[in-house]
């Protein structure tokens, strides 16, 4: 299931993977950084494929979501509903 967070990019460019997110993610390790419009997607360098297409596919729904969610077009769903509908994906 996606998780999601929130946060900064620094004077420096630099930006915080927010704890909750970091497992499977070591110290030093490479990271791929694809950039599609407004979408930005991390990737672990070893874990890259040809999975783009799906990688993308993924980060405009997901864009998609989030901007009806800031207009208020969220509906209210049980857990059992939500990841039912997800399932569906």
């Amino acid at each position: 299931m996606a998780s999601i967070d929130i946060t900064r990019m620094s004077s420096k460019g630099q930006i915080v993977i927010p704890a909750d997110l970091r497992y499977g993610i070591k110290e030093g390790e490479k990271l791929v950084v694809i950039r599609n419009e407004d979408q930005l997607i991390l990737k672990k360098a070893d874990s890259f494929d040809k999975n783009l297409a799906g990688d993308l596919e993924f980060a405009a729904r997901t864009e998609k979501a989030w901007k009806g969610y800031l207009e208020g077009k969220f509906v209210s769903k049980s857990k059992e509903e939500f990841l039912a509908e997800l399932e569906k994906w």
